[in-house]
This record gives structure tokens, sequence and C-alpha cells, in this order.
């Protein structure tokens, strides 16, 4: 037995006794890993659009309640501001002038602070009615103005850039 020689299992294993049987294996290893690795970068790539999209849609909602909440604001000075427009519609006496001239100043001073935030008042006499933008609360015979034409303005409306704040109620010809 002194021809023995000490045998290595290394040395026994299948790759180690036929070189295209270990490349074979190697390959297809190799390849698995490869196909592995795609998928791990696809996923990658699929987790980071997703992450992105959400973050976009997050500062977009953020936005859109931000701006809801000016809008809500300015809504309510709306009505303030129609308050205003119909105190200073009354006739006081002459013992009133200095406070009229208060009314007059605040006044004018919620119409630029609306104007400032983009906030314009509809111009609506003479125009067609428009059920996107007016509000008819009264259908009024007139024959001297066309069908559908805006007679009357009985509440201003607002606009906010191109965003309609307030539909104007208004007084609508018919003939």
């Amino acid at each position: 037995m002194a021809d023995d020689h000490p045998t290595d299992p290394a040395d026994t294993s299948p790759a180690a006794t036929d070189p295209r049987e270990a490349s074979d294996a190697g390959a297809a290893e190799l390849a698995a890993l490869k196909r592995e690795r795609a998928d791990f970068y696809d996923r990658l790539l699929r987790k980071t659009a997703e992450f992105d999209n959400y973050r976009k849609r997050i500062e977009r909602e953020r936005r859109e309640q931000a701006d809801q909440a000016v809008i809500d604001l300015i809504q309510e000075l709306l009505l303030v501001v129609d308050d205003f427009d119909r105190a200073l519609t009354i006739e006081a006496g002459d013992d009133a002038g200095k406070y009229r001239k208060g009314i007059e100043l605040i006044h004018a001073k919620l119409n630029d602070l609306l104007a400032r935030n983009g906030v314009r008042p509809m111009e609506v006499l003479g125009e067609d009615f428009d059920p996107n933008l007016h509000q008819a609360v009264i259908h009024e015979v007139s024959p001297g103005h066309r069908e559908g034409e805006v007679i009357g303005e009985l509440r201003r409306g607002y606009l906010r850039g191109d965003r309609l704040l307030r539909p104007a109620m208004v007084k609508v010809a018919k003939t």
C-alpha cells in the first residue's frame, strides 16, 4: 500500500476530474448570479421610481392643500368686502363724513390685499350669461338688451388667476 497516495477530496470532485464539467458548472453559476443581479437592479430601479413618484405626489398634495387654505381665507375675506361695499352704498349725513372716510380706507386696504394675492373682481355687466361664471338669480324682461345678457350684478364674482373663487350673482335679460 505504499503505492497508495493520500487523496485530496478536491481532487476527486467531478469538477476536478473533468475540466469541461467544471467550466459548465461555473458558467451556470455565473449566469444565475447575473440573473439575480439583474433582478435586484430591476427592483432597485422600480423602488427608486416608486419613491420619486411618491415624493412628487406628496409635494403636489401639499401645494394643493396650501392653495386651498389660501382660497378658503380669501372667500371669508370676500364676505367682509361685500359688507363694506354695502356700507359704502348707504348715504350718511354730514356728521358721518369721517366715519365714511375710515370705511373707505379699510375697504381700499382689503381690495389691495386681495389684488396682491392675485384676486380680481369679475366684470359681468353687458357680458353673455355663462353658468360657469355666473349664478342667475333674476330673469327680467328687458327689450333694450339681448337674450342672456347680464344686466345687473347683485353680488360681485371673483377670480384668482384663472380659477373661479366665487360666481357672480346676476340679473339676466330675457326677451
